[in-house]
């Protein structure tokens, strides 16, 4: 396997936009062992100056990614991966939100990683700043694009 050669600054990679719901949230909490209660409860949640149940730093930055580990075929391909964190995303019942993300290639550096910035919004608002992931490039088998 070799990598692709045609990466430049400036490429736009797909566009996706992840649908979240509250059972995502659940699932998550699970995997992650944080149970935090304003993650689920929306009672607590809003009492709490919130203004919904919210989904959790870390399951937003991971959507978010799979927008490069899309791109590069490897979910393993991220090697520094480094966002703020805007506003929170509000995740309502029954409909959820709908995280939208976009991404483009900063730069390609002389060591052959890519920098690509990332942009998260929900509802047209920004919900992670400065978010940059630092990956592997994407490959292709025997010399194919």
């Amino acid at each position: 396997m070799t990598a692709v050669s045609g990466v430049a600054r400036g490429d736009v990679l797909p566009a996706r936009d992840f649908p979240i719901h509250r059972a995502d949230l659940v699932r998550y909490a699970g995997a992650s062992g944080d149970f935090n209660i304003i993650h689920w409860n929306e009672r607590v949640a809003t009492s709490v100056g919130l203004p919904n149940v919210i989904a959790h730093g870390m399951f937003t930055m991971a959507t978010a990614a799979r927008v490069v580990t899309d791109w590069t075929g490897d979910p393993g391909s991220v090697v520094e991966y480094g966002v703020r964190f805007t506003r929170p995303v509000a995740v309502p019942d029954p409909d959820g939100a709908v995280l939208h993300v976009e991404a483009t290639v900063r730069e390609v550096r002389e060591d052959g990683l890519v920098e690509v910035d990332l942009t998260a919004s929900v509802d047209g608002q920004t919900v992670m700043a400065k978010a940059r992931v630092v990956t592997r490039p994407p490959v292709v088998a025997n010399g194919a694009a």
